[in-house]
């Protein structure tokens, strides 16, 4: 079956996107700070004015926006039309606070099903497909995003939404649906499932999962690839940029994820100095939309942690897949530790399954990290001993790769709880003075 064609943008020259952005990037400055009192405020202070913009470069000389002006101007003070324009109402979870309030114009949702539907097919898609919408529906920006993207694709949509897991599988196994958009935890869950009902997941229906919401490794995509028998392909997004389909890997070379960057100019900084880094080095993500009319952003920091690329599959840049936040990173003891990277080691393990969770407390003024990791169901007859050599080489491992000490709690299936969203990775229980 032949498949979509490129939009011209995915194949113009660097010159050619770079002349699209700057317009672009000029237009959304002065929007902003025309319409948003928090941007004239902070553009004020910063001594800069829209038109102090010659150059991309330059955009180095405006403030950054964070969560906290989102949250300090809630629940629309950062909206830059008027109220009988906004036509959606997206917010994040809110779960440190407040939660983040984004909102959209006809045209901001006509925008984010386009690059939903460009993101879709990058990851392989074809005429004809069915999709089956795992994301949750509502405030979350993933089901609705999804759910718009597919269909204006022209593709069949299942919107079912996060839970049940046991009907999900039910409607896989009946629609016989070729794509599933649901976080990669989840599809863990859904896999799971197949095999309790005495199915294989292996010989479903579907060709690709479009994983995201969530940091997941190189590891987790072999271990779902393997199990389901599908091309796991990663897309990003946030709420606050536009919500999922701000970069997408694309299918041919899965090598990290095209940012659609004649919508949004991304820069990677020291996230402790702010300092702009240069193209290949690790740092923050800081993303600027170029198209936005409810809610502009000027230098948004994401707390993703990432480097940016030159392009392979498409003339823009790739960002590296997403492992981590400077704001999930545990200090324990002194060492820094993300999930992600324990994440790693337990996959490395032939009897440990991803389902885990570190739960953080603290004994006589020290910090105390146990991992709490399940079997996989292959290996749930195990006996006591090949139970504590399993996890003395886990809790070896973790020691010799990130140089923290752990205790190692070896559970039985299920004993995990199973996430229908983002999966929470860390309890953590020290006390917060």
């Amino acid at each position: 079956m032949a498949a979509f064609p490129l939009e011209p943008i995915e194949k113009a020259s660097i010159a050619e996107l770079r002349s699209l952005q700057l317009e672009r990037m000029k237009a959304q400055l002065k929007h902003a700070y025309d319409n948003v009192p928090q941007y004239r405020r902070k553009f004020d202070q910063a001594g800069v004015k829209p038109e102090d913009l010659k150059e991309l470069q330059d955009l180095v000389r405006f403030p950054f926006t964070s969560k906290k002006d989102l949250r300090d101007n809630y629940p629309f003070g950062m909206f830059a039309v008027p109220m009988d324009k906004i036509v959606r109402i997206h917010a994040s979870s809110g779960t440190t606070g407040k939660p983040a309030v984004v909102g959209y114009t006809k045209n901001d949702i006509a925008t984010w099903s386009h690059l939903m539907a460009r993101s879709i097919r990058a990851a392989g898609a074809r005429p004809g497909d069915k999709v089956h919408v795992s994301y949750g529906y509502g405030l979350f920006t993933g089901g609705l995003g999804a759910h718009y993207g597919a269909e204006t694709l022209g593709l069949a949509v299942i919107p079912f939404g996060g839970g049940q897991t046991e009907r999900q599988v039910q409607l896989i196994a009946d629609f016989k649906p070729e794509i599933i958009m649901v976080t990669p935890s989840y599809m863990l869950a859904i896999a799971d499932e197949f095999e309790r009902q005495g199915l294989d997941p292996k010989k479903s229906s579907l060709r690709l999962g479009i994983f995201g919401a969530e940091p997941w490794t190189d590891s987790m995509r072999k271990e779902i690839e393997a199990r389901v028998s599908l091309q796991a392909i990663d897309i990003y997004g946030l709420s606050e940029i536009m919500g999922p389909g701000v970069a997408q890997e694309c299918v041919e070379t899965k090598d990290g994820l095209t940012v659609w960057e004649d919508y949004f100019y991304p820069e990677v900084i020291n996230p402790e100095t702010g300092e702009v880094l240069p193209e290949g080095e690790k740092g923050e993500l800081v993303l600027t939309s170029l198209a936005k009319e409810a809610l502009p952003m000027v230098r948004y920091r994401t707390r993703d942690l990432t480097r940016l690329l030159p392009g392979t599959a498409r003339t823009m840049r790739r960002m590296e897949k997403i492992t981590g936040r400077s704001d999930d990173m545990l200090i324990i003891r002194g060492v820094n530790v993300f999930p992600t990277q324990v994440e790693e080691i337990i996959l490395k393990q032939p009897v440990l399954a991803p389902h885990y969770v570190l739960e953080v407390s603290r004994e006589q003024q020290m910090d105390r990290l146990d991992v709490i990791v399940e079997l996989k169901p292959e290996a749930h007859a195990l006996g006591r001993i090949e139970r504590e050599a399993a996890a003395q080489k886990l809790q070896h491992d973790i020691k010799s790769y990130i140089g923290v000490s752990t205790h190692i709690r070896i559970a039985d299936i299920g004993a995990v709880e199973r996430s229908i969203g983002k999966a929470k990775r860390v309890i953590d229980k020290r006390p917060k003075d």
